[in-house]
Parts: structure tokens; C-alpha cells; sequence
């Protein structure tokens, strides 16, 4: 049985999802995007990856617009903040949020049954 924490002690994390990783002031998401939804969204763990349903269909780059849009919004940051660092044509990306006011990412791995 686990020892109970101090009262005002903080909440221990859980585990890393393993789409997440921090450098520094920044984070690291590991994404797999599925454009031409009904609505933008977090979607949970697909394949090790946190999925994002985009509504925006995957032409002349309006899905990554909207992948940025989305992420700027949610970790509160301005959108030159986020950066697709790989996979610009591809389902699959890593993305870079540099200095996020918000995180969203701990909500959406705490909803996630396989995190």
C-alpha cells in the first residue's frame, strides 16, 4: 500500500505519454493528424502518436494551418510559436511549442485510457 502524501503535497505525475517530450521552455508532440473532420480536436493515442482531428481538408496546406491555429490556441502561445518540425506533407508529425502559457497535453493524456 502506498504511503499517503503530505497535506499541500503536490499530486504525483504519472507516466509520460510517450507522443510528449519537453526540451527546456518547449515541448516536443509526436502527432498523427486526420484532416477533412467534423471538428478540430485531441483525439487521444493512435499508434504512439496524440491524434488531432483537423477540420480543414489536406490541401494547398490548410490542414497544417489549422494544426497550427488549433495548438497556438491551446497552449496559449502566439502561432510563431509553434512549429512543425517534421512531416510538413505527411499524417505524421512532430511538432514544437516554444514557452507554452497552457497545458493542454496533461489533460489530454489524463483522458487517455492508454496513457
Amino acid at each position: 500500500m502506498p504511503l499517503p502524501r503530505p497535506p499541500g503535497a503536490a499530486p504525483r505525475a504519472g507516466p509520460r505519454p510517450c507522443w510528449l517530450r519537453e526540451e527546456g521552455g518547449a515541448i516536443v508532440l509526436a502527432l498523427h493528424v486526420q484532416p477533412g473532420a467534423k471538428r478540430t480536436e485531441a483525439a487521444g493515442d493512435a499508434w504512439g502518436a496524440l491524434k488531432i482531428r483537423l477540420a480543414a481538408p489536406p490541401v494547398d496546406g490548410k490542414a497544417n494551418a489549422e494544426l497550427v491555429r488549433f495548438l497556438a490556441d491551446a497552449f496559449d502561445v502566439p502561432q510563431r510559436h509553434v512549429t512543425i518540425v517534421r512531416g510538413e506533407t505527411s499524417r505524421q508529425k512532430s511538432v514544437r511549442i516554444d514557452a507554452p502559457a497552457a497545458r493542454p497535453d496533461r489533460e489530454w493524456s489524463a483522458a487517455d485510457p492508454a496513457a
